[in-house]
């Protein structure tokens, strides 16, 4: 395991700034997130971190070293890429024993090794096949196993799960949770996906242009986002923004009711989870509008409701509401759910 340190750490393609002084500090074992829209600087900052892209600027430091300048391979991270990028005339254990035969470790410690990491992958009775005999997630699970076994300081995890399709994903998940939790060790996981964000991190980075818009928890970035950015990316479905006014202690929608502000301040923007609406009659809540879309999920309806100048407003209810397209209805918002900004689209300060 290994703590890493972030300080001011920059990035530069010849004039173009993509990592823009960025400081973190990650602790022996946290399982770390790197989530943010295309072009957001995730995938540059984790490899900077690994040493395969020059620091421009800033420190790193792994347990306490600075390594800014030193090459990948001494380190002590591992990578593990999108692709598996396994030998296909080797078998498993050999893929896995590779990196360790090269570097000379003798013969019976690379058995102990490969067994080891096989036993918490799973894959104790696939060690003689070759890559071509494999699933995708068997495939990524030996890549996986290639890295423990060089028992690095660090792993890192750069949107691993994407060449899978949506089955393999949410079994490899499980198999990324269950191994954090054993090895205890330190991983960096670069993804697009909501769902393994929030299910699998310790904390989450959420990046923007090149800087760090927000750190915390799945819970913390969910129930109290900083700022409208975050508000917006973590979830799915996204947080309904809708602009408003402050009269007093209450606020007040454009062409619509209103209701009471929970967070003191001046507001220009509210926001609100799907799950924090409910719906009525016309007339009643906080805004009315024309059900336009009904998607039946199963255990979920969500609706999208044409609510004039607000906007499309997303409802997430029950599977067994009835509710049709062209329905009136009333929005209601849950108060104690409800997100204000104010013109600079920083979260107004919480009771």
């Amino acid at each position: 395991m290994a703590s890493i340190e972030l300080k001011a750490v920059e990035k530069w393609f010849g004039e173009l700034q993509v990592i823009k002084g960025v400081d973190l500090a990650i602790e022996e074992g946290e399982f770390i997130i790197f989530v943010g829209p295309s072009g957001c600087g995730k995938s540059t900052l984790l490899r900077t971190i690994a040493g395969l892209e020059e620091c421009s600027r800033g420190e790193i430091l792994i347990e306490g070293r600075n390594v800014t300048a030193d090459p990948p391979a001494s380190r002590g991270l591992a990578m593990v890429f999108q692709s598996y990028a396994l030998y296909p005339h080797m078998n498993v254990r050999d893929n896995m024993g590779f990196g360790l035969k090269t570097a000379g470790t003798p013969k019976a410690e690379i058995e102990e090794k490969v067994n080891e990491a096989a036993r918490a992958l799973k894959l104790e009775t696939y060690l003689d096949r070759k890559p071509k005999e494999l699933s995708g997630g068997q495939r990524q699970r030996v890549a996986i196993g290639r890295s423990i076994v060089r028992n690095p300081t660090a792993f890192m995890f750069d949107e691993p799960l994407s060449n899978l399709d949506a089955a393999l994903r949410v079994e490899m998940r499980y198999e990324l949770a269950k191994l954090h939790r054993e090895l205890k060790a330190t991983m960096i996981y670069v993804t697009h996906d909501q769902v393994e964000a929030m299910t699998l991190a310790d904390r989450i980075v959420v990046l923007r242009d090149g800087i760090i818009e927000q750190v915390g928890s799945p819970r913390t970035l969910y129930e109290r986002p900083g700022n409208l950015f975050v508000a917006q990316f973590i979830g799915s479905p996204k947080m309904n923004i809708m602009p408003c006014t402050t009269q007093g202690d209450n606020y007040l929608l454009e062409g619509a009711r209103g209701g009471v502000q929970t967070q003191p301040g001046v507001a220009s923007h509210i926001g609100v989870r799907p799950e924090a609406i409910s719906i009525g009659e016309k007339g009643e809540g906080q805004c009315d509008g024309v059900v336009d879309i009904v998607e039946y999920l199963g255990s979920d309806t969500h609706l999208l409701v044409d609510c004039g100048g607000l906007g499309a407003i997303g409802v997430r209810l029950d599977g067994d509401a009835a509710v049709e397209p062209g329905d009136e209805v009333g929005l209601i918002f849950n108060p104690d759910k409800l997100h204000f900004f104010d013109e600079a689209g920083l979260a107004l300060p919480r009771q």
